[in-house]
């Protein structure tokens, strides 16, 4: 709700936010336009609630108090209103406040803060998400600590100042509760606002994939089309809520078997989820129809949005902004649908055919509705059965990062699989992605890495290479195909995780098991010699060398290899008894089959009949990973044995399997983000906010060489200075400023870092030698004016070096570092790891580049100082952590020496923070 009148009036606290129970609601600043709507706001609130905050009987707002709550000046004094369509379900306000608790007439770090909230929306979550928001624009404008008096009785609002996780006091004052809360983030507010941001998500996931009642909006009465499909399957799939169907010319009461109305509103009943399937022209009278009756979520299966252009987009932004008006969720627009398996529920909300899929414990999420229809169909005829799917179509609202956070929390899912073309917000991703993989697999193909003409995924600044890396920092089982995410799936769905890469082959193909070979040695397994049964082995060998290769104290995993039988035609309902009898007998080791010519294999090895392992509960979502764990949690279903038509994708998928093993392995002991008393993160806030005052929305500012070194030295990272020096004068004056020895170099961009060029003179002792080199530069390179060069202290020699932080479209906040020069810029020696960095991760850094021995003694050099370096690596991260404004760093180069390191130059590039941030308040993705 901008105003454009106002000049003043922060378009940037707009924001729209998931409450506790799942239904969203829009925070924005109080105008002055909102008077109507605070006064009926306020009749609307409860006698009680008007007590507790004003600590008065209060039945009315005076004229007065009308103007006071809806003019401010949007620094010192505050006022936010939570909404739902054009009314204030809750209000907070702010008043600067001086040391002796009167308002402020000069600036000051205190504010007085209130809430209230109307009684029918309490208990949604809407204070906390209030106090999250204005505490973010209390810091912006430089408040550091709130106070508040509360009432004794008012327990709710003590809670909501108590559980923020914010470092506070209490007292007690003349009959009220007095809080100061500091407003500086912390560990715990982080943890807090988090886990919010995970419960609230995950349930309005929920109450889209579980409605107690559907209707389908858009029924022709034909029985053709969209709508009608989407009504058979929801009937066919046995859905156990209410179902309606819609049709504004519907005649008789009953479509294909399901009670049919004219309209949503005429129902009678209340409507949860609404499936619409009309042209995109009308769906918006379709909407606001949902809206006013209280639909909690829609899914659109209609096209004609963001995929048909320009004006589809801007079509598909006022979709959104329609149904964030009325509190509801979405998924889509131009979407396949949902598909939730549990047995309570049973929702086919899609376009898939009856019958829809099995039961399974994997969960699927698909951008594209081509690809869904495909994995669905492999996932079917190899015996794979879901938990939950959802194919989202133009990701208007509801995205991957959403349905991860009900996977998180789901007891129903084991394993996560995502097609994705676009990360719309990296950093969040990656962070749901590792706290998700700490307790299941996540494994993501993603489309759209080379972006072709026209596309609308955004490209990356990185190689895949490095995207695939940084995303298996963060637990992700990135693969390259949809063939790969159903392979991998399989073997996750059915199978412990492998203790380690050792691997024994054994089938009746001797051809076969070489193959099977090679490929674990190109995927950096560690096969054993392969054991070849010949083609005369019956399924009884082949349940003998399975169970003596589970019993063997020398392999992580098997591989089973079968090819047609020769002299006898065994059923493949035998050898698959026997591998299922052999893997029943002995759990706790992965198994994958390579078939040849034997496709019957592949049902008979899923099939839920059976042997099945007796095995403890399945173990909570946030129990340690251990191969016990792993093989309770494998049998804890009937025995099933994942199949592949050809060794390399048995091996792949084996492969994928064992990285994450050991990844999660390595989770005991992923380092720490270390806290550094030095950092001025305040500061910092104030200086960007400053800097970035008088830039557009859109641009990008590189800072100037005084201020990229002031803002950096706030966070503890000291460049040196430089002293321009436009006349040989001047260079004198700057070293006598600065204290021989120093160095003479150009500034000018066609000549950084080309030492080649000679643009660099070291080691100048005396006035005779500057004037000199600098004679000598400006004969060979150009004019003053043109090379601009500057003067520097020296330093002492070290390993020159490079450090970057950027942030990328495909994968977040990255660090990286390599040497300078040609290792770096020529042949791509530099290593990345995700922001925030732990120590672990500083120091993995350090030491994974090629060329590392040359920090720590090559051929009998003294060794620099390692931790140095990792201690500026790790106050980098911690600067673009804390700042999404900062969104590119440059150190080069950071000379190590034997004792400490210098940082001689420093490029900072800073933009106004994305709306879909991960940092700061809870909010959703802007329209």
């Amino acid at each position: 709700m901008t105003i454009e009148s106002d000049p003043s009036y922060p378009a940037h606290w707009e924001a729209d936010v998931v409450l506790r129970d799942g239904g969203t609601a829009r925070i924005r600043p109080i105008t002055t336009e909102d008077a109507g709507r605070l006064v009926s706001f306020y009749e609307q609130v409860s006698d009680e609630s008007k007590y507790y905050r004003f600590f008065a009987p209060y039945p009315r707002l005076s004229d007065r108090d009308v103007h006071r709550f809806t003019h401010h000046d949007y620094v010192d004094r505050v006022g936010l209103a939570a909404t739902i369509g054009e009314e204030f379900i809750g209000t907070v306000r702010y008043d600067r406040i001086g040391p002796d608790g009167r308002p402020a007439s000069a600036p000051a770090d205190e504010a007085e803060v209130a809430f209230l909230v109307q009684d029918a929306h309490q208990g949604r979550g809407v204070a906390s998400a209030l106090l999250e928001h204005i505490g973010a624009v209390a810091r912006e404008r430089g408040i550091r600590r709130f106070a508040a008096e509360v009432l004794p009785a008012n327990t709710k609002m003590i809670k909501v100042f108590t559980d923020v996780g914010y470092e506070q006091k209490r007292s007690f004052e003349d009959g009220s509760v007095h809080l100061t809360l500091d407003l500086e983030p912390t560990a715990q507010s982080l943890a807090v606002q988090r886990a919010r941001e995970q419960r609230a998500e995950a349930r309005s996931v929920q109450r889209l994939l579980a409605p107690g009642s559907v209707a389908v909006v858009g029924v022709s009465r034909s029985g053709a089309g969209v709508g009608a499909a989407a009504l058979r399957n929801l009937r066919d799939s046995g859905f156990h809520g209410h179902l309606y169907a819609v049709n504004e010319a519907v005649t008789r009461d009953l479509l294909d078997g399901v009670r049919a109305y004219r309209s949503v509103e005429a129902v009678g009943a209340p409507v949860d989820l609404a499936v619409i399937a009309v042209p995109a022209e009308r769906v918006p009278e379709a909407v606001a129809a949902c809206g006013e009756h209280g639909v909690q979520g829609l899914v659109v299966l209609s096209a004609g949005y963001g995929d048909s252009g320009p004006a589809g987009l801007a079509r598909q932004r006022e979709l959104l902004r329609q149904v964030r008006s009325y509190g509801m969720r979405l998924i889509g627009p131009n979407a396949y649908g949902v598909i939730n398996t549990a047995p309570e529920v049973e929702l086919n909300a899609s376009l898939t055919p009856a019958p829809m899929p099995m039961r399974g414990r994997t969960g699927l999420f698909t951008q594209s509705g081509a690809i869904g229809i495909a994995l669905l169909s492999a996932l079917v005829r190899r015996g794979e059965g879901l938990s939950s799917f959802v194919s989202a179509g133009n990701r208007a609202d509801v995205s991957g990062n959403d349905i991860l956070q009900y996977w998180y929390e789901d007891e129903a899912t084991d394993v996560a699989l995502l097609y994705l073309e676009t990360l719309g917000n990296p950093r969040k991703f990656t962070r749901l992605a590792r706290r998700t993989a700490a307790v299941k697999p996540v494994v993501v193909a993603k489309g759209g890495r080379h972006t072709p003409a026209g596309h609308v995924v955004p490209g990356t600044r990185l190689s895949e290479d490095t995207v695939s890396a940084l995303l298996r920092q963060a637990g992700v089982i990135r693969v390259d195909t949809v063939t790969e995410l159903v392979d991998v799936g399989l073997l996750l769905a059915s199978q412990p995780l492998p203790a380690g890469p050792r691997i024994a082959i054994l089938g009746n193909s001797e051809s076969l098991g070489v193959l099977t070979y090679d490929a674990c040695l190109t995927q950096g397994l560690r096969p054993l010699p392969p054991l070849d049964l010949t083609t005369a082995a019956s399924p009884a060998d082949f349940r003998a060398a399975l169970a003596a290769a589970l019993a063997s104290d020398d392999c992580d995993a098997v591989v089973v290899n079968a090819i047609p039988w020769v002299s006898e035609h065994a059923l493949a309902d035998d050898l698959a008894d026997a591998l299922r009898e052999a893997v029943a007998e002995a759990p706790g080791k992965p198994v994958a089959v390579v078939h040849v010519e034997l496709a019957e294999l592949v049902q008979a090895l899923s099939a839920t009949r059976g042997p099945a392992a007796e095995t403890p509960d399945r173990p909570a979502a946030d129990t340690p990973w251990t191969p016990a764990a792993a093989a309770a949690t494998a049998t804890a279903d009937p025995v099933r044995i994942p199949s592949y038509p050809a060794a390399e994708r048995a091996v792949k998928a084996v492969a994928e399997a064992v990285r994450y093993g050991q990844w999660r392995r390595a989770l005991a002991d992923a380092g720490q983000v270390p806290e550094y008393e030095d950092i001025d993160e305040a500061g910092a806030a104030t200086q960007l906010a400053g800097l970035l005052a008088d830039v557009d929305g859109g641009a990008v500012l590189t800072l100037s060489d005084w201020d990229a070194r002031e803002l950096l030295a706030r966070y503890g990272i000291r460049v040196l200075p430089t002293l321009p020096a436009p006349s040989a004068d001047a260079a004198v004056r700057a070293a006598a400023v600065l204290g021989y020895p120093v160095a003479l170099k150009t500034t000018a961009p066609h000549l950084r870092h080309r030492a080649d060029l000679g643009g660099v003179r070291l080691d100048l002792t005396n006035e005779a030698e500057l004037r000199r080199s600098y004679e000598e530069l400006t004969d060979a390179l150009g004019k003053p004016g043109e090379l601009q060069p500057v003067v520097q202290a020296m330093v002492p020699r070290g390993v020159d070096t490079v450090v970057r932080s950027v942030i990328d479209p495909a994968a977040g906040a990255v660090l990286s570092f390599g040497l300078a020069g040609v290792a770096s810029e020529l042949l791509g020696d530099t290593a990345h790891r995700l922001v925030p960095a732990t120590d672990r991760d500083a120091a993995g850094l350090v030491r994974s580049i090629r060329a590392a021995p040359l920090l720590f003694g090559w051929r009998g050099s003294d060794p620099v100082d390692t931790p140095a370096l990792e201690e500026v690596l790790l106050r980098l991260s911690r600067l673009v952590e804390d700042h999404p404004e900062v969104i590119g760093v440059s150190l080069e180069p950071v000379v190590v020496a034997v004792e400490g390191i210098s940082v001689l130059s420093a490029t900072v590039r800073v933009a106004h923070p994305p709306a879909r941030g991960d940092l700061g308040p809870r909010t959703l993705p802007s329209y």
